[in-house]
């Protein structure tokens, strides 16, 4: 075996960056938590299709772990392969043979090397079902090319071969054959044909159920009616506007009444989740009682400590159906505007709270046609008198 592997191919680090990553978690965002590149996690995940790998997710029990191996690579200087076992609680056996297979060609023993050589060995030899049934494999092909899904595929394969159980398949093993280079078995060009056309598997997190990702939402439908009627105020819109590469952003909050802007600064670096939470509950937090009626929100990811904001700001949070940007009018036409100081490409992180605040200002200052052209920093002083 060539002496390839490193502590970087760990199983434990290999599925972290996969459950990161089944999270809604970028790949900018992945690397620094995994001791990776982001380029590095994207070939990954490209080069598995999109889909985690099977083996290798559990190496516990009989395997040994990583402290094991460095225990033996601790030990084996001063102590014998039966000193070893019994140390461990293991068969001398056991030692033995993780030595012998997990030493470099130079006979040397390195624990981290070897934890990933177990890693790797951990694959399942097994031959996919796809690629060894030649006739499940155009049945599934000729469907595939029909449009069906791989669901659907299954589904009628038990239908029309009730009694023949090697004509059966689960569509998981449909989509790992289609996305993941290593099964094979069909025609990668048969992945266009699905409805998607997606080359890359993202997961389903990725799409209509982002909502499955923050817990306990309230959606729109359940907001109060006076939220929806501009002539109450305290209600508020907001969303995250990005920068260059999606690694900056800046939070974007307006009041629906007025249209006064306050912007929140992300800082760089930082976990996005828990800037947007203190930023929000600075802002937010710093407003009079009578402007602390409602938020409504996106579903982005960045709002799943949205419980805490709102208690820590005393402020309701709603959430827009999925893909609705309609449903935050007064946010989305604000955002718009903001690209003349924030332009598409740019890298927001060279703005700090002070510049953000500056823009806001200048936006409030802005006379409104809807407002019979007052401005919002007259119309929310005008409020907070009443």
């Amino acid at each position: 075996m060539a002496d390839k592997y490193s502590e970087r191919m760990l199983g434990e680090v290999v599925h972290k960056l996969w459950d990161l990553k089944q999270a809604g978690i970028s790949a900018e965002d992945i690397g620094p938590q995994i001791g990776w590149s982001a380029t590095a996690v994207r070939r990954h995940v490209h080069f598995y299709g999109g889909m985690r790998p099977r083996w290798g997710r559990h190496l516990k029990g009989r395997s040994l772990s990583i402290s094991e191996r460095e225990t033996i690579l601790d030990l084996k200087r001063t102590h014998g392969i039966r000193q070893i076992a019994q140390v461990l609680g293991r068969s001398p056996s056991t030692v033995s043979r993780e030595l012998k297979r997990n030493a470099t060609s130079e006979g040397k023993y390195r624990a981290t090397t070897a934890h990933a050589r177990a890693f790797e060995n951990a694959r399942r030899p097994k031959a996919a079902k796809l690629a060894t049934n030649e006739a499940l494999r155009k049945r599934v092909q000729i469907d595939l090319d029909k449009r069906f899904s791989p669901e659907q595929i299954a589904g009628r394969l038990r239908k029309d071969f009730p009694d023949e159980p090697e004509m059966w398949v689960s569509h998981e093993t449909i989509y790992q054959s289609l996305y993941l280079l290593s099964r094979g078995g069909l025609k990668r060009e048969l992945v266009v044909k699905r409805r998607t056309g997606r080359t890359l598997r993202q997961p389903k997190t990725k799409a209509d159920e982002r909502r499955g990702k923050i817990k306990d939402m309230i959606l729109i439908a359940d907001r109060p009616p006076e939220a929806a009627d501009r002539a109450v105020p305290g209600h508020w819109e907001g969303d995250l506007i990005v920068g260059k590469d999606m690694k900056s952003a800046i939070g974007t909050i307006v009041e629906r009444r007025s249209g006064a802007l306050m912007l929140v600064h992300l800082a760089p670096g930082t976990n996005r989740v828990d800037a947007v939470h203190d930023g929000l509950i600075k802002k937010i937090g710093a407003l009079p009682d009578q402007l602390r009626g409602s938020l409504t929100w996106d579903q982005g990811v960045e709002m799943h400590r949205h419980k805490e904001v709102t208690i820590a700001a005393d402020i309701d949070i709603y959430f827009c159906d999925p893909h609705s940007p309609w449903q935050r009018p007064t946010n989305e036409n604000t955002n718009g505007l903001l690209r003349q100081y924030f332009p598409k490409g740019t890298d927001l992180s060279i703005y700090s709270q002070e510049d953000l605040d500056y823009v806001a200002w200048e936006m409030n200052e802005r006379p409104r046609k809807r407002l019979d052209f007052a401005t919002p920093n007259e119309m929310m002083t005008e409020l907070l008198l009443r």
